[in-house]
């Protein structure tokens, strides 16, 4: 992780002249089974200004959408194409097609997991706060989607605390933090009162809980995503109706820290876990944040090649 973030500040500053190109003469296949923006648009250019050639396959492109097994597609696709980029619903689908087509294979997106977008998030939090180690970190919102999910594995690798304030149902559960390596433990003193408290083996600290304004008081970022994730949208009624309450607006803003930062990873739903004044008020900070999902993937990219 930090020598990809290390790389991505290289790569955001030689953005058309880099010394080098890794993936030239390689040619790359976008499989993704959820629509996207910025994640294609930035794998997409990322590799062909890293010398490759990309090809984009939907699951109605290839058989995989009339039933094909993942292991096939696999071993097909990893005979002709020199990586993989995938972003689709079942984590074991990218599992099995790193297993089997034996080629660099990137985690665009599951429903379990979202790495690529939390090493941008904290390239961001890093590029305008410095390091992250020992910064307070909270996420309103869904507890149990990717993208806390990616954000406890990040604390307990780069030892900051973070703080998941959510109703209880949508809480992460207690096999991904021992996944993580987090135990239990005590709260420290003046942080949040409710939930449960986890301290992971590696320093980062790790705090579920229901109180919205604790969660949110001398934090360094205030973190959100949409209320109802892709493939949830059978249960919108009843995640809106309980995480109503959670929301970034200009009164949860003052609780944190006066030079906090608020990022969302977009799309994002105005009204609903982020109020439209707060939005644009951090607007600057969101859309450096999309910016640098393409020099990340550069820099994953290069990583998983070398």
């Amino acid at each position: 992780m930090e020598r990809i973030l290390a790389d991505a500040v290289l790569f955001k500053r030689e953005r058309g002249r880099h010394r080098t190109l890794p993936l030239a003469g390689q040619t790359w296949a976008l499989i993704f089974n959820k629509s996207s923006t910025r994640t294609r648009v930035s794998f997409e250019v990322g590799i062909r200004e890293l010398g490759g050639q990309v090809m984009f396959l939907s699951a109605n492109d290839i058989q995989i959408g009339r039933g094909e097994p993942i292991k096939d597609t696999a071993r097909v696709l990893g005979r002709m194409i020199h990586g993989a980029v995938i972003r689709t619903y079942a984590q074991s689908d990218v599992e099995e097609f790193a297993r089997y087509s034996g080629v660099p294979t990137v985690n665009a997106l599951t429903d379990a997991e979202h790495p690529c977008q939390v090493l941008s998030d904290i390239f961001t939090f890093e590029e305008k706060r410095g390091p992250i180690q020992g910064k307070v970190i909270t996420f309103i919102g869904d507890g149990a989607c990717n993208m806390p999910t990616s954000w406890v594995f990040a604390a307990a690798k780069l030892a900051f605390e973070l703080r998941i304030a959510v109703p209880r149902p949508y809480q992460p559960s207690e096999e991904l933090l021992t996944r993580a390596g987090a135990t239990r433990d005590a709260f420290s003193p003046g942080g949040p009162k409710t939930g449960d408290g986890y301290v992971s083996v590696c320093g980062g600290r790790i705090i579920l809980t229901e109180d919205l304004q604790a969660a949110a008081t001398g934090a360094d970022l205030l973190y959100t995503d949409v209320w109802v994730s892709m493939g949830k949208e059978a249960e919108a009624a009843e995640r809106i109706r309980l995480l109503s309450g959670y929301q970034i607006n200009p009164s949860l803003v003052k609780l944190a820290k006066a030079d906090a930062l608020v990022m969302h990873c977009l799309p994002a739903y105005r009204g609903k876990e982020i109020d439209g004044g707060t939005f644009e008020a951090n607007a600057q900070t969101i859309f450096d944040q999309a910016e640098n999902r393409l020099h990340v993937q550069k820099a994953i990219l290069a990583w998983v090649i070398s």
